[in-house]
């Protein structure tokens, strides 16, 4: 069953078209990637998957319900999280701090409660402590919760940035290019990770990324879009052998002079 599915939208910006007729789909519990060369417009599907661009046209449903119209942080509390390319953590606060963060589209207390205390803003409190610990424990860095953000490796800071999607609890992660920065180990690690996203904790995944390498051994299902357009869909297997994806990454004459 589709948790997301994507309907012949349309993106343009004042007259260049980023995005044309884009349709598919993402099946709940399984593993996507997203592909295509550099300016193909894959950061702008996820910037109107998560309400930053408005389609001019198509439609978005997630988990059945129209997400054109919601605005970025209504679309984090139906259950969509992203991560983003360039890293976007409160460098100045700790590792745990920044995943404690992203619980707030899930708590309710208000300044009130806040500063008199009340019983339930204290179970709240330690709720949002006890989830954002675990998602650091489950990434592999609870032993660095203390630390300044700014004060940790790239590769560690990465890990802060997906512990702060899981702690918003959803249903589906948006992972825009994941492996950016990472050495070969920790890219292997990441592999490990996303599927564990999917099998222990029952998130679907959906990703961008330039490493083929990453894609083609973490992918159940791979789109591929060149200058805003789908031109193949499938299996690793069928995708890396398609004549449109090769021609797109590498070119006619390339692809003749081979």
């Amino acid at each position: 069953m589709a948790l997301l599915e994507v309907k012949d939208i349309n993106l343009s910006f004042g007259g260049l078209r980023v995005i044309k007729n884009l349709s598919f789909e993402v099946d709940s519990g399984r593993i996507v990637s997203l592909i295509g060369p550099n300016g193909a417009g894959k950061t702008s599907v996820f910037n109107c998957l998560t309400g930053f661009y408005r389609p001019q046209e198509g439609e978005i449903f997630f988990d059945g319900e129209s997400m054109l119209r919601r605005k970025p942080h209504k679309i984090t509390q139906r259950g969509m999280a992203r991560t983003f390319q360039n890293l976007r953590l409160f460098k100045n606060m700790t590792v745990l701090e920044n995943v404690m963060s992203g619980m707030h589209c899930r708590t309710s207390a208000g300044p009130i409660g806040a500063v008199l205390r009340l019983p339930h803003e204290r179970r709240e409190e330690a709720e949002i402590l006890r989830v954002s610990e675990e998602c650091l424990d489950f990434v592999g860095i609870l032993d660095k919760k203390d630390r300044a953000a700014a004060n940790l490796p790239y590769g560690d800071q990465r890990r802060v940035e997906w512990a702060r999607a899981l702690a918003t609890q959803p249903k589906l992660m948006l992972l825009d290019e994941p492996a950016a920065g990472l050495n070969y180990d920790e890219k292997e690690r990441l592999i490990g990770l996303i599927r564990r996203i999917r099998d222990e904790r029952g998130v679907t995944v959906l990703l961008i990324e330039h490493d083929m390498g990453l894609v083609m051994k973490v992918s159940e299902r791979i789109t591929v879009i060149d200058y805003g357009e789908k031109i193949a869909e499938g299996t690793a297997d069928e995708v890396k052998n398609d004549p449109r994806v090769i021609e797109a990454y590498l070119g006619k004459e390339e692809d003749e002079a081979a």
